[in-house]
């Protein structure tokens, strides 16, 4: 016997953009209606859910996730353990771009692809992303654009890091080769190919991606750079960065290290580019769930590491809102419809006919969340 409809009533809709006051109707995992009053009609099986004014967002799109664990910077005892996926939905988070990192040598694609699989079964779309920080790039079939032509699951390249002692130092040529395998890989898959730049804290920053596009005939909405909060001059260069035509990414998770260190908290740096002008189209934030937090010294070497928490994703909503003072219809699309587009992932990010049913309920005064539909079924809120 097939599931009931959902029926959400007296919502307070944010699609992201405020809507007003809706009704939603959920069949097949998708909102099949959207309106002021929806009858489903007589004996139709239907579960009605009474939002009761409670605003209605998109499911939480994170554009990095460790889905498989990461670190290991300090030993095989610092690897992180892999993502459960119960703790993504309970901190709202619905769909996550899966990455390797630094370790792609204990850490493999397979493993990565398994543990993306896996998280279906608590309602969390989990994508993959091919490569790690190595340049040249290791990949599941041997190439990059065999990966993304051939594996469903793969829908862009991973984190490549520049501006990064742990870093292949690629050149600007590596690094455009790579974002043109990816595109062509992508146009004949139909997905993005969108290519994820680890950013560290070297000087250089984005000098680059500046290079690369200078260079060579690859747009820069080829490339996603992330990290751009780890220092306030790696924050400046994000505009000039969005001004090209690219976009960026900023990292909710950081600790009393890294904060003491000069990174700039998420909600402080999505406040500064929005009121610098930076389309909120072109940003995204990513939690970087289950990554170490490394601080290093000066010379490289491990002071400490903490490991990174997929809830500050929802953490930083609230803050950005609550504390910075932005407009939650301002800021939502960070966190939602805006890494959906860079990620070329259609149906997700909004609440439009169409569109996958994923969808959080939250307090309206303190944006708490009390309510997750994944997936078109209800799921555990934290």
């Amino acid at each position: 016997m097939s599931e009931p409809m959902l029926l959400i009533r007296n919502a307070e809709l944010f699609a992201p953009a405020r809507s007003g006051n809706r009704d939603l109707l959920i069949a097949g995992g998708r909102i099949v209606a959207i309106a002021p009053w929806i009858d489903p009609g007589e004996g139709v099986p239907v579960r009605v859910i009474d939002a009761g004014g409670r605003f209605a967002i998109p499911g939480l799109v994170d554009s990095l996730v460790h889905v498989s664990g990461g670190g290991g910077e300090g030993g095989f005892a610092r690897r992180t353990p892999a993502l459960d996926p119960r703790r993504a939905v309970a901190a709202g988070v619905t769909t996550v771009i899966g990455a390797l990192g630094t370790d792609d040598v204990t850490r493999s694609h397979a493993d990565l692809i398994a543990c993306c699989r896996a998280a279906a079964v608590a309602g969390v779309s989990a994508y993959a992303l091919t490569g790690s920080y190595r340049v040249p790039v290791r990949t599941l079939t041997g190439s990059v654009r065999d990966d993304l032509v051939l594996v469903p699951d793969v829908i862009g390249v991973g984190e490549i890091a520049i501006a990064d002692h742990r870093g292949s130092q690629p050149s600007a040529e590596e690094l455009a080769r790579i974002a043109a395998d990816a595109r062509v890989g992508g146009l004949l898959a139909g997905k993005a190919g969108t290519v994820l730049v680890h950013v560290g804290d070297g000087a250089d920053g984005l000098a680059l991606l500046h290079l690369a596009s200078d260079r060579h005939q690859v747009p820069t909405t080829q490339w996603h750079p992330t990290h751009l909060n780890r220092h306030a001059g790696l924050l400046d260069q994000a505009a000039a960065w969005v001004a090209r035509g690219g976009s960026v990414d900023l990292t909710t998770s950081t600790s009393p290290a890294l904060l003491a260190a000069g990174e700039v908290a998420a909600d402080r740096a999505l406040a500064q580019l929005l009121s610098a002008g930076v389309p909120v189209s072109r940003i995204s934030l990513s939690s970087d769930g289950q990554a170490s937090l490394p601080h290093f010294d000066a010379a490289g070497r491990l002071l400490g590491l903490e490991v990174a928490d997929i809830a500050s994703l929802h953490a930083t909503l609230r803050s950005v809102v609550r504390a910075q003072g932005v407009p939650l219809e301002l800021a939502l699309p960070a966190f939602t419809s805006s890494p959906a587009a860079i990620w070329g992932l259609a149906r997700k990010g909004r609440l439009v006919e169409g569109a996958d049913a994923d969808l959080l309920l939250l307090d309206p005064s303190t944006l708490a969340i009390e309510t997750v539909i994944a997936g078109g079924r209800l799921r555990e809120a934290g």
